[in-house]
């Protein structure tokens, strides 16, 4: 194989970015994927019906809608549409009860009632500074943020949220938060997990919860087709076992350190080897795609009209769940997280079928058949969803880490996302990217600002690269055909 600039192993979003990054900088880039499609988390299948299509990973992306580096790459222009629901999301209660998020955040004041006040207080002042919040937290957190704002409004509501869960009164809008916040997929309250509530929960009113029109791997797909027509190449079916397999200038890996671990093996110092072993796991994700015949019916009609729906109960219960994961114990009531596509995308139903997607937290390593819990779950809050079920597939956390070698035990985040493992992945570092390896570097979630759909990571690694490894010291442009060619080395 003829030697290239750089070589990217996994072919996630982050993976993707670091490639783009770096193809546009005038480098040679060679991806390997082992899968025989490219996207990670954002690739889907057709699973029980050739017609419909089922996002096996993520499939609802506020981070591809707001983060530097999907801004500037520009996915519109690509012809990737962002469909953001009128409600971001939902969060039943019992009795036909529902607190919902609005895009439009007075009307979703109105809604909270008494702590609709409360509510504009605390997203408003960041709804104004989102793209300044959303920079600070998407960020390596090695630098001050362009917007001096964004982490004076987060402390205080940070340390609000872990201690009165931010002034909240009645239990609509307690959930509502709470819901939010559980996306952290770890302890609740805590600090890591304030910081994602506010960070989701304002987006919900600003650049929205968006699903891609079609399916998520229309991401994947823009993110390639940018890599090949600047001159990178993707290898699908090509799973690389050992880093000696590449002859590349640079590597960057789209991968856990455990992977790291494998990949390098006696290569890595000792304390480097200690340290990434020392990398902590979080609660896993058990996933349920079901092909049903009808939309959910919700109790409460409202909550249909949701991007989203949390299915946590009271803020009392999402935390008894959350923290019982956390602590390895599976309850039979996790919490759930679910999307109808189609409420949103309707082209996604076809003749009368529609894929339902739901995301059960559980302990890391779990066995469990997911299709149970999560279906009696959603009966719960919708009676009668069982008999729409047409056919349904149960991933439990013990084999998602087969579907994706990033999901260790069905850990999705790639990593525990605690105070200390959000600044410091997936070692103390002031370059966290770089591995004592030359010329070799992390890029995947395991690095900071961690999980999601929003590419940091692998672009903030290719810019530590450049500078490190090529002296590419101008950041290429990523918009599509602007016309200015790729970034001089200097």
């Amino acid at each position: 194989m003829t030697r290239v600039d750089v070589a990217v192993v996994g072919s996630g979003p982050n993976g993707l970015a670091a490639a783009v990054t770096m193809a546009r900088a005038g480098l040679s880039v060679h991806v390997h994927e082992q899968a025989a499609t490219v996207g990670g988390g954002l690739r889907g299948a057709t699973l029980f019906d050739s017609e419909v299509w089922h996002d096996l990973c993520a499939a609802v992306h506020p981070m591809a809608a707001a983060s530097a580096f999907f801004r500037e790459f520009d996915l519109a222009a690509r012809g990737v549409v962002l469909l953001r629901p009128s409600i971001a999301y939902a969060h039943p209660l019992d009795g036909g009860a529902a607190a919902v998020a609005y895009h439009d955040l007075a009307a979703t004041c109105d809604r909270l009632g008494p702590d609709g006040r409360r509510w504009q207080r605390l997203m408003g002042p960041l709804v104004r500074h989102s793209a300044g919040v959303t920079d600070f937290l998407l960020s390596g957190q090695r630098s001050l943020p362009d917007d001096l704002a964004a982490p004076l409004l987060l402390g205080p509501r940070i340390l609000e949220h872990l201690l009165r869960a931010n002034g909240m009164r009645t239990e609509p809008a307690r959930a509502l938060l709470t819901g939010v916040a559980a996306h952290a997929m770890g302890r609740l309250p805590s600090v890591a997990a304030g910081a994602i509530a506010l960070l989701l929960g304002h987006l919900a009113h600003a650049t929205g919860w968006p699903l891609p029109q079609g399916g998520s791997v229309r991401i994947a797909e823009a993110l390639a087709d940018d890599l090949r027509s600047h001159g990178g190449t993707v290898h699908t079916g090509h799973q690389v076992t050992d880093l000696a397999e590449l002859d590349a200038r640079v590597i960057m890996l789209d991968t856990t350190p455990r992977s790291l671990l494998a990949l390098a093996g006696d290569r890595l110092p000792q304390r480097y080897r200690r340290a990434l072993k020392r990398f902590h796991y979080g609660p896993a994700a058990a996933k349920v795609d079901f092909l049903v015949s009808e939309p959910i019916p919700w109790a409460n009609p409202e909550v249909g009209g949701a991007g989203t729906v949390h299915l946590g109960g009271t803020r009392a219960e999402t935390l008894t769940t959350e923290n019982s994961a956390v602590r390895g114990v599976g309850g039979a009531e996790p919490f759930v997280l679910v999307v109808d596509p189609a409420v949103t995308d309707p082209g996604r139903a076809v003749g009368g079928r529609r894929p339902v997607w739901a995301y059960a937290h559980v302990p890391n390593g779990d066995a469990r058949d997911p299709v149970p819990l999560i279906t009696r779950r959603i009966e719960k809050y919708a009676p009668g969803f069982a008999d729409t079920v047409i056919a349904s597939r149960g991933v439990p956390a013990t084999e998602y880490e087969s579907y994706n070698p990033n999901y260790p035990g069905g850990d999705i985040g790639a990593g525990a996302v605690t105070l200390t493992q959000s600044v410091f992945r997936p070692v103390p570092a002031w370059n966290p990217y770089r591995t004592p390896l030359p010329g070799v570097y992390l890029c995947s979630a395991s690095t900071p600002p961690g999980p999601s759909v929003h590419g940091m990571c692998g672009y903030l690694a290719a810019r530590a690269a450049l500078r490190a490894e090529f002296n590419v010291t101008t950041i290429p442009r990523l918009g599509p055909d602007d016309g200015a060619g790729p970034a001089q080395r200097r």
